[in-house]
């Protein structure tokens, strides 16, 4: 028959806790309950005496002081989630004892952040929980490990960045976040790099007021003092917005710039008939796919000799970017252009943005715009296998 042993001591609790574990003995509900609730009395009673502690060093101060009640919080621990009532007096509250025995496991914390960046409620991400934790997690609880990835998002944005690129990408997307006179539609702004080895890894973003070229200079300047100064740059993809063409020369003066094919597409087709449109875009893609420049330009003659007079305003668009959408046959073969010739790759990772948000509408804050970003573009770039370490600590 097992011995009965008291256990008055919480690390000890949770040495036993951790024993058990490695033996493979398992903690049934009524169990995980019991231990949750001498837990609870554990930190309770260390909590309760160090208030007395406190009121005793201020009577012998002669300094007044007294007790104002409680006020509650969460401690998750391998036994699940428990509720504490912090005792508090009117200029102490003992809660550095809570934070001397938070053990909140760092994969609990990365599982509650994966279902924050799945687009779950907090109230659901409990919920999601519950059959791993064997408790709800609390709303707050999800909250405040949310609110961890605001430290590692600061370090993302200040990080120092490698001059290795070899290709720039730049795009601006446009999402909705709430105010309290209604939802706003903000761009964001995204630097997106072609690595020397193939990988596409999102460098930045940031959020701004407009697409304006005083925004894009200060994110593009931004890059530029951390260390992106261009030097190994061949080329720079743009979506073609004004603001960001009138920003680069004075950014990066001197390197080729790459009109965005898909952007072009979407304007010339834009301005044509829906009966036209299939045969305008093949038209268009024998100048995309064309094998050297000169074969490309004389495509361009031709789409201009068939369409300029139904579609004159489609043939000017095209012929009017026509130099900056060649740029991309500096690469020889079609496989290098086709990686190069869009910002596709950009668009792509706001599609999973949208996707993993739709279940909120729209953005509540700025800042749970930044929190979402930089998970969504983080793990974008986990695919690519250039994570971004995300270091979470514990804080009540």
């Amino acid at each position: 028959m097992p011995q009965a042993v008291t256990i008055r001591s919480l690390p000890k609790a949770f040495e036993l806790v951790k024993d058990m574990q490695a033996q493979g003995l398992e903690w049934g509900e009524g169990y995980r309950s019991l231990g949750r609730d001498a837990i609870a009395a554990i930190v309770q009673g260390q909590m309760a005496q160090a208030v007395d502690e406190h009121l005793d060093r201020m009577a012998t101060l002669d300094e007044a002081d007294r007790r104002n009640g409680f006020y509650a919080r969460h401690l998750l621990t391998e036994l699940g989630d428990i509720e504490l009532a912090v005792p508090r007096t009117r200029r102490f509250a003992p809660i550095t004892v809570v934070r001397a025995y938070a053990r909140r496991p760092e994969q609990v914390d990365r599982m509650i952040l994966s279902c924050f960046v799945l687009g779950l409620s907090v109230r659901k991400v409990g919920e999601a929980l519950l059959p791993i934790l064997g408790r709800p997690v609390s709303p707050t609880t999800v909250s405040t490990v949310a609110k961890q990835l605001d430290a590692v998002v600061a370090a993302f944005h200040a990080r120092p960045l490698k001059d290795r690129y070899r290709v720039l990408m730049l795009d601006g997307v446009v999402l909705a976040r709430k105010t309290g006179a209604g939802a706003i539609r903000r761009p964001v702004l995204v630097a997106l790099g072609l690595r020397p080895d193939g990988k596409k890894e999102v460098i930045d973003f940031r959020l701004a007021q407009s697409e304006s070229a005083a925004e894009w200079e200060r994110f593009l300047g931004d890059l530029i003092r951390r260390g992106l100064t261009g030097d190994a740059l061949e080329m720079i993809c743009v979506d073609g917005g004004p603001g960001l063409l009138a920003a680069l020369p004075t950014a990066y003066p001197g390197i080729p710039v790459q009109r965005c094919w898909a952007h072009k597409t979407r304007n010339v087709l834009d301005k044509v008939r829906a009966a036209d449109r299939d045969a305008v875009k093949r038209d268009l893609h024998a100048v995309m796919n064309a094998k050297t420049v000169p074969q490309a330009r004389s495509a361009a003659r031709r789409f201009a000799d068939r369409w300029e007079t139904p579609y004159p305003k489609a043939v000017a668009c095209l012929r009017n970017d026509l130099d900056e959408l060649l740029t991309c046959w500096l690469y020889k073969s079609l496989a290098e252009r086709k990686r190069v010739r869009t910002t596709n790759a950009i668009e792509r990772r706001f599609r999973e943005v949208r996707r993993r948000t739709r279940p909120m509408g729209v953005f509540s804050d700025r800042t749970s715009m930044d929190r979402i970003l930089f998970a969504v573009f983080n793990h974008e770039n986990r695919n690519q296998g250039l994570s971004t370490p995300l270091l979470l600590t514990q804080t009540f």
